[in-house]
């Protein structure tokens, strides 16, 4: 077994503290991954808190992952030895579903193998995720990280970035469409970026004012504050796209209403409580869309990186040692990070 060292909740009222674990043996397609950076998910928070039920204790978070390839098993041949590296949300799939079939993993009919507080196939045990030292990962389930970023601020790409990425690409944005990006925190910051460097017009909606200067920073075209009715209104049935990344309970009709004839508006927030339902008026009156979306298969969150690579996109970010993850917890409920928290492992070694 490979020893590992990690930071985890033992209790949904406890704060993470030091843990010692041990990963499972290389198989023959397995990666050994020495774990250098890892981005701190929202959804890290709810599931070390059991906001969402079924946390399995002690719980390692931690599914955006980037690091360096140690060792490989025999019959590996996607990776080599001092390979830059990513893994996502997901370490396995059934592999045989429709789902799987066609690259999408992540809608796998039998559920994915989530890289944290998942039922790990191999041994029977629990998944621990990227807060630690060092992960053992199927080479299906690892992906390529161009080293021409820093690598640091590609961490959250791995989930915030390909949350985004995968609804503007299924919803086929390109140049000439107008895009609607619905909160400026981890995934709409990225929303921004990408729908940018696709080749639309975007705009930012936002209920904070002192948000547009960097808004227009990470490449909004437009600022809309959302609690404006006149600003609500001038744009209406305008938008081929939306994409409404806001994690907390509003009201849909006032963002359906800006769609114009065809256009969908995709849901990638999990608030805590239902939103109020759309009226079906503003669906039928211009055979509008609403819609949800989760993260990307693997061929598609490579070509996500890919992407970011060719354009020079990363997540903006702050960098912490691992004994800072509480406080970065606390700081998240309260919104105050730009926009994404990131750990450096090495503070984890030391």
């Amino acid at each position: 077994m490979l020893n590992a060292v990690g930071y985890a909740a033992h209790a949904a009222d406890k704060p993470l503290e030091p843990f010692k674990f041990e990963r499972r043996e290389l198989d023959d397609q397995d990666v050994q991954i020495e774990i250098l950076y890892c981005g701190v998910c929202h959804s890290d928070l709810h599931l070390a808190r059991n906001e969402w039920g079924g946390s399995m204790f002690p719980i390692v978070p931690g599914h955006e992952i980037v690091g360096r390839v140690t060792k490989v098993g025999s019959q590996t041949s996607k990776y080599q030895v001092g390979d830059t590296v990513g893994v996502g949300c997901m370490v396995d799939s059934c592999r045989h579903c429709a789902n799987c079939d066609e690259g999408y993993e992540q809608y796998c009919d039998n559920g994915f193998v989530a890289t944290y507080n998942s039922e790990e196939k191999q041994t029977g045990g629990v998944t621990y995720g990227g807060y630690a030292t060092n992960i053992v990962v199927h080479e299906d389930f690892v992906l390529k990280v161009s080293d021409k970023l820093d690598l640091a601020a590609v961490a959250p790409l791995l989930c915030a970035g390909i949350t985004s990425y995968s609804p503007l690409r299924h919803w086929g944005v390109k140049k000439g469409h107008k895009v609607g990006i619905v909160g400026l925190g981890g995934l709409g910051h990225m929303g921004v970026k990408l729908a940018k460097a696709m080749g639309a017009e975007v705009v930012l909606f936002t209920t904070s004012a002192n948000k547009v200067e960097d808004a227009r920073r990470l490449g909004a075209d437009a600022v809309v504050i959302s609690k404006n009715e006149d600003e609500m209104k001038a744009q209406r049935n305008s938008f081929d796209f939306i994409l409404n990344t806001v994690a907390a309970k509003h009201d849909l009709d006032a963002y359906m209403s800006l769609l114009r004839r065809d256009g969908s508006m995709t849901l990638v927030g999990l608030p805590a409580e239902p939103h109020p339902s759309p009226q079906v008026f503003n669906l039928i009156a211009k055979r509008r869309s609403l819609a949800g979306s989760l993260i990307g298969g693997i061929a598609e969150t490579q070509e996500m990186l890919d992407f970011c690579a060719e354009h020079n996109i990363t997540s903006d970010i702050e960098l912490i040692d691992m004994d800072y993850i509480n406080d970065a917890y606390e700081r998240m409920l309260q919104s105050d990070v730009k926009y994404r928290f990131v750990i450096d492992i090495a503070s984890l070694k030391t």
